[in-house]
């Protein structure tokens, strides 16, 4: 079998909490030296964890910054926008959806896994019921710490 050619991608939570501290400290004047320092803590890292005749094999890491809650609620807007949906998220209610879904150890999934729950899937429910209106903008708010569904009129 020839592999000459074959990429293979793995991704890992391997240093997770060493690239939430190291972005926790970015910004544009120190990006460069902060990503080459997570870089190398990232290496060393590795070596500790992984075998070396493993690691020896990976041609190239890549370091991919976190999805941000923003991005992933873009995401959701743009989807919906496709259906005629227009979506926005108070604070409170992207505040909540954060604290639900951080975990800095299992990274963006408890994040993901919350927006499914919580907004994605509640939201279809609201739409099968008639609830939310298309053509009018839906509100995505809290309430005693449960996300609520505000459809409004423009």
């Amino acid at each position: 079998m020839n592999f000459k050619n074959t990429i293979i991608i793995m991704t890992s939570n391997i240093g997770s909490s060493l690239i939430q501290e190291g972005l926790e400290h970015i910004n544009e004047k120190n990006r460069k030296e902060i990503m080459e320092k997570l870089r190398q803590d990232l290496m060393e890292l590795l070596r500790k964890t992984i075998r070396p005749e493993f690691l020896n094999r990976i041609d190239e890491l890549i370091l991919f910054s976190p999805l941000s809650l923003k991005l992933q609620m873009n995401r959701i807007k743009e989807k919906l926008a496709d259906q005629g949906i227009r979506l926005d998220f108070t604070d409170r209610a992207a505040d909540l959806i954060a604290n639900m879904g951080f975990d800095p150890q299992f990274g963006a999934r408890p994040l993901k896994r919350v927006i499914q729950h919580r907004i994605i899937n509640e939201l279809s429910k609201e739409i099968l019921k008639g609830n939310i209106v298309k053509d009018r903008k839906v509100i995505v708010d809290s309430k005693k710490d449960e996300i609520v569904f505000v459809n409004k009129t423009d």
